[in-house]
């Protein structure tokens, strides 16, 4: 069975960097990204300790594997990975509902990945409710990018409520700003 959590030990920290290196498009070759789906930034386990020093990532765990995770940030890590200062500098700038983002308290979808053993039974949306129950009420929106060569996760994201709000150029691709308003489901 598996459980949603959050990160509480160091081997789940780092069963949720084993799985992203597991699953980053350069190591798993086009074909399989393509179709499966894959994540991009790769992000050292330093950083993750400092992202989950102040939000705890949110893994699903069968047993001790960590079969998927969504990477919890906000601002607070500015400065430390330069993909990630460019979409918050991104989002700030956007106008949503007549206001500027930089003036929302949201937070970042930092990365997500559900491992291939574990994809389509509804994983994404489980990890975005256990999500939205931890943070909905010190945060307005949920934010990430999604590259759009990613039509999996780009489909995933819509299921769980979330709505495109812009495009970056980062990394070479377009990526799709999206946004889920937390307000319109609670």
């Amino acid at each position: 069975m598996v459980e949603i959590k959050v990160v509480e030990t160091p081997e789940e920290l780092q069963g949720l960097k084993n799985l992203q290196i597991a699953n980053l498009r350069k190591n798993i070759g086009e074909e399989i990204a393509m179709k499966e789906g894959f994540v991009t930034s790769e992000y050292s386990l330093e950083l993750l300790q400092k992202m989950h020093d102040t939000h705890p990532s949110i893994i699903a765990k069968e047993g001790e594997q960590v079969v998927g995770y969504v990477i919890v940030t906000t601002k607070s890590v500015f400065g430390e990975h330069d993909e990630l200062d460019h979409l918050f500098n991104t989002i700030d700038a956007i106008e949503y509902k007549e206001q500027l983002l930089s003036e929302v308290n949201y937070i970042l979808v930092g990365q997500l990945c559900v491992g291939s053993t574990h994809r389509g039974i509804g994983l994404v949306q489980d990890m975005y409710t256990y999500y939205q129950q931890l943070h909905s009420k010190q945060f307005k929106y949920l934010v990430t990018d999604i590259s759009q060569e990613n039509q999996r996760s780009i489909k995933a994201h819509k299921k769980s409520g979330f709505e495109t709000i812009g495009i970056i150029e980062q990394v070479g691709a377009n990526w799709e700003i999206v946004l889920w308003d937390w307000h319109l489901t609670n």
